[in-house]
């Protein structure tokens, strides 16, 4: 029998231009910046570097963007794209994480306050780019496919490892629908292992998520964070409703009439009772700390094991030992050590581990 439950439901993604100008107190040093990133150039640093700008500490980039940005920053809640004469002269991503544990408004207040303190203002309210809805459920089994979808979209796509369905793609660029394994897409993909804590379990979560565009959110009045707020909930219901219904297949040529799927249904009802969507965690900065630590004891175990590996090619031995294994490694990294450049790099490490960057 086919069995689900609901775990947490918000915001993946938000990208926001953001139209600002300077006050009486502006502090904001273009020339300053570019002299910054020159330099960088010039030493051929390829790392993000550390930087004050007001109230947030960031990474700046050596490089600017594709899109004629000159200037990337980026910290643990924003990626920032920016110039003085660009119009928009602020481009906004804000992080998944940050969105999962602080809540959409803060983070857009957290950037007005970052503004204020450079001594900039908005002139012109804020426009939405891009949202993204994520709705996540413990699926044991799945007992639907693509045909089960009842769609106004012309295109789908599914997406297989193994012979088992790992994604759902339906519609294009301006809405799109993805239903997929979101613990596949975490371990080889994104290694957002943090969502393995807000959901109380690391197996069999399958995310329904709607990414939406500017010009479908525009048709809804929706461009600022306060008529998002206003009508998210009926952006979500004509979505759930009209654009894509997951459906139980029949024997009924006319697919519309095909029952709701209990999955769909329950989506729906939580839809209708939205006015506000999002879910705020408490920011556990040891836990990150711990997931990061067994992500990189994952890694290194993996690479012991090809020590081993080569040690078995050297020596023709069919039996190897892990502590062998290991000690080889410990030798070798140990003629690599420098201890002059040591605490320097480590120092850079904890800078960058603070901005959001491992």
């Amino acid at each position: 029998m086919f069995t689900f439950k609901h775990l947490i439901a918000g915001f993946d993604t938000i990208e926001c231009a953001y139209y600002l100008i300077g006050t009486d107190d502006y502090k904001l040093d273009f020339i300053e910046l570019a002299a910054q990133k020159e330099s960088m150039v010039r030493a051929k640093v390829t790392k993000p570097k550390p930087i004050q700008i007001g109230s947030e500490e960031f990474l700046i980039a050596s490089h600017g963007t594709s899109s004629g940005y000159p200037f990337v920053i980026e910290n643990d809640a924003f990626m920032i794209q920016f110039g003085e004469f660009n119009k928009p002269n602020f481009f906004v991503r804000f992080r998944s994480i940050a969105l999962w544990h602080y809540g959409a408004l803060a983070l857009h207040h957290r950037f007005l306050a970052w503004a204020k303190s450079i001594g900039m203002m908005p002139y012109q309210p804020e426009r939405l780019s891009r949202v993204d809805y994520a709705f996540d459920y413990h699926l044991t089994e799945i007992d639907f496919d693509e045909d089960s979808f009842v769609t106004i979209a012309a295109k789908d796509t599914q997406h297989r490892k193994n012979g088992k369905v790992q994604t759902f793609d339906i519609g294009s660029d301006l809405v799109k629908l993805r239903v997929y394994n979101k613990v596949d897409e975490i371990n080889e993909k994104s290694k957002k292992t943090w969502f393995f804590k807000l959901w109380g379990m690391d197996q069999d979560v399958w995310r329904i998520e709607w990414q939406i565009r500017k010009d479908q959110l525009r048709k809804l009045g929706i461009s600022s964070f306060e008529s998002l707020n206003e009508r998210q909930g009926d952006l979500l219901r004509l979505l759930t409703k009209e654009h894509t219904t997951l459906r139980i297949k029949s024997n009924d040529t006319n697919k519309s009439r095909w029952a709701l799927h209990p999955l769909w249904d329950d989506l729906i009802q939580r839809v209708n009772q939205m006015y506000g969507l999002g879910v705020v965690r408490d920011l556990n900065e040891l836990d990150l700390l711990d997931e990061r630590l067994t992500y990189i004891a994952i890694s290194v175990y993996g690479y012991v094991k090809r020590v081993a590996a080569i040690d078995a090619l050297y020596t023709g031995s069919d039996k190897s030992y892990m502590d062998e294994a290991f000690s080889h490694l410990q030798n070798r990294i140990t003629e690599l050590h420098d201890p002059l450049t040591w605490q320097m790099d480590v120092n850079r490490r904890v800078k960058e581990m603070k901005l959001g960057e491992w």
